[in-house]
């Protein structure tokens, strides 16, 4: 009983998001809701005049056949066939102008889609992307943004027109029995329930098979993108991959066609049943002219209204049940958009310092990812001063990235606190907060875009042709890549589109650190900001660190210690904690966990 109710709950939500779907054709086209809506209606009602046409006119040749005045009758049914090309001029007209609303309604629908999926991505926290689940959920939503909004736009167009066809038929096939209009609706019936039980049947596989269907993709990726074009091909893999590809393809198609097949078969039977039911009416409708009830001119409306009355009957069936299906993509929608930031703004949020002026700071800050009961920081404490430079440094898996996507606030600290002056950086609006860091990981993105707007990106604020942009790239030491470039910052730096080139990895870890120095912080993040720069370029940019600086404060991470020893104090990171901390001599003086690592890494000079 419980699991019925729930059943029956789901179904109400479900269908109650119909009127979601009207909302959102509403609200993003209203003028072309309003448009389409009264093309609808005319639509509905234009075939009730070419029925009505028709009958006169066969009733017409009847009373010429039977000896009537031929010359009258024939200038009255040329006058009722110049009507009925009329009707269905207008028809076409209605039809073509209907399209058109439809197409700017789904237009419409599809890019406000688009732009909310968008702004859901980039608002959601970092945690979502470390989880399968999002991921699932992403993909659902994704898949069918490109279609379903038009789907819906031309389902609920569909379902108004040919509502009122079925309203306008019915009440025409009412003057010849009261009854057939019910059996007609009666016949078509079971196939609403049929598509809805099988649109039911078709979500629930969709969801069980979206990691398989996102697997398929990732195939799909890796042997279409250049990331791995060199590895499919040194390692003449793509053919294995291209097999993977196949196999996971082959399990969706083969329980997809099970699915089709299990429909196809139930909508033969219902078909079968509706067309003893219609050519039972013809068979009763010849009998009445027969009987002299009707004439033939009735026959022929009752006949074609029969036709019109079943299509519009099914249409609307159609209708719903496609509606319904695009209902259960709009729970995808939906369940994507209610996805909900954790870390948040505060009701009141204070401002950030600015300058700051005593440390950003640690204190006792323990952290374990999503889902996870590891910790990945164990009580770390540390403080970073105006002006001042530390270093990070220990093996992967230490914890030194983690460390600073809390300083960034993309995470909130399982236990301790991150404080700003004094100040939990949760009492910070978040965006105000990243404004006064700026940052470069070890995994920098690689826009597609001009030189001008991949440095732009650290403060998309400016002007382009802001004179700060050619300071941070003097900072960076980017000027040689630049002046290497065709047209200089504007040259595009990929080859995916047309004019565009390529850089090294040295060469964009320059644009990269362009980036971060452009932002006006006070806080400079560079995660390991020097592993794609050869030894000189990596000692001309640190000869000058300090002053390129300017007096901010700086966090640096590097696995090289030619890298790290310039900082004021480094930070050893084992397991999570730090276990030791001071400057390069005090820590090599110590013979410890750093002396031994620094010692490692140096013999491989000698």
């Amino acid at each position: 009983m419980a699991a019925s109710t729930q059943t029956d709950r789901l179904e109400f939500r479900r269908l109650a998001q119909l009127g979601l779907a009207v909302r959102l054709v509403k609200d993003c086209a209203a003028g072309w809701t309003l448009a389409g809506a009264a093309l609808a209606v005319l639509q509905g009602l234009l075939p009730l005049a070419g029925l009505y046409l028709l009958k006169l006119l066969v009733d017409t040749l009847t009373r010429g056949l039977a000896g009537g005045d031929r010359t009258e009758l024939w200038e009255h049914a040329l006058t009722l066939v110049v009507l009925a090309a009329g009707v269905a001029a207008l028809g076409v007209l209605l039809r073509n102008l209907a399209a058109l609303a439809t197409e700017a309604q789904a237009m419409a629908v599809t890019d406000h889609v688009a732009d909310q999926i968008h702004r859901q991505s980039t608002t959601v926290d970092l945690a979502y992307y470390e989880t399968p689940a999002y991921y699932d959920t992403l993909h659902r939503a994704q898949i069918e943004a490109p279609y379903r909004p038009l789907r819906i736009v031309t389902g609920l167009t569909r379902l108004a027109e040919s509502g009122i066809l079925m309203v306008a038929v019915a009440g025409l096939l009412m003057t010849f029995h009261w009854a057939v209009p019910l059996v007609l609706l009666a016949a078509a019936v079971p196939g609403l329930f049929v598509r809805m039980h099988f649109s039911r049947k078709f979500h629930r596989w969709q969801r069980e098979q979206t990691e398989a269907e996102r697997r398929s993709w990732y195939y799909h990726a890796l042997l279409t993108a250049g990331d791995y074009a060199k590895e499919i091909r040194l390692f003449g893999i793509g053919p294995l991959v291209a097999s993977w590809y196949r196999d996971v393809r082959t399990r969706l198609r083969g329980g997809r066609f099970r699915l089709t097949a299990e429909r196809s078969a139930a909508d033969c039977l219902l078909q079968g049943g509706s067309l003893v039911v219609v050519y039972a009416g013809y068979a009763l409708a010849a009998y009445h002219v027969l009987a002299g009830r009707i004439s033939l001119g009735d026959l022929v409306m009752i006949y074609q209204a029969f036709q019109r009355g079943m299509a519009a009957i099914q249409d609307v069936s159609g209708a719903l049940a496609g509606l319904y299906d695009d209902s259960l993509f709009l729970s995808n929608y939906h369940e994507f958009l209610e996805l909900r930031p954790r870390v948040t703004a505060p009701e009141t949020p204070v401002p950030v310092p600015r300058p700051f002026r005593e440390a950003l700071a640690l204190d006792n800050v323990s952290f374990a990812y999503p889902g996870s009961d590891r910790r990945v920081l164990d009580g770390v404490s540390l403080a970073l001063r105006p002006g001042e430079v530390i270093a990070l440094v220990g093996e992967n898996g230490a914890g030194k990235t983690t460390l600073v996507k809390l300083v960034c606030r993309l995470y909130d600290p399982t236990a301790g606190a991150v404080t700003l002056d004094g100040i939990d950086l949760r009492r910070f609006r978040p965006e105000a907060l990243r404004r006064e860091i700026g940052v470069i990981f070890q995994d920098f993105a690689r826009y597609a875009l001009t030189a001008r707007e991949n440095i732009r990106l650290g403060d998309h604020e400016l002007a382009p042709d802001d004179p700060r942009l050619a300071a941070a790239v003097r900072q960076a030491g980017a000027e040689p890549v630049i002046r290497r470039l065709p047209d200089g910052l504007d040259t595009l730096l990929s080859c995916q589109f047309a004019g565009g080139t390529e850089l090294s990895a040295g060469q964009w870890q320059r644009i990269a650190l362009a980036r971060a120095f452009l932002r006006d912080s006070r806080i400079v993040v560079l995660d390991e900001p020097t592993s794609s720069l050869d030894p000189v370029a990596e000692y001309e940019l640190f000869a000058t660190f300090r002053r390129l600086l300017e007096g901010r404060a700086a966090i640096l991470i590097s696995h090289r210690f030619s890298t790290v020893r310039m900082a004021d104090t480094i930070h050893v990171l084992a397991g999570g904690r730090i276990v030791e901390s001071g400057s390069h001599e005090s820590l090599m003086a110590a013979g410890g966990h750093y002396a031994r690592m620094f010692m490692l890494q140096s013999a491989n000079y000698r």
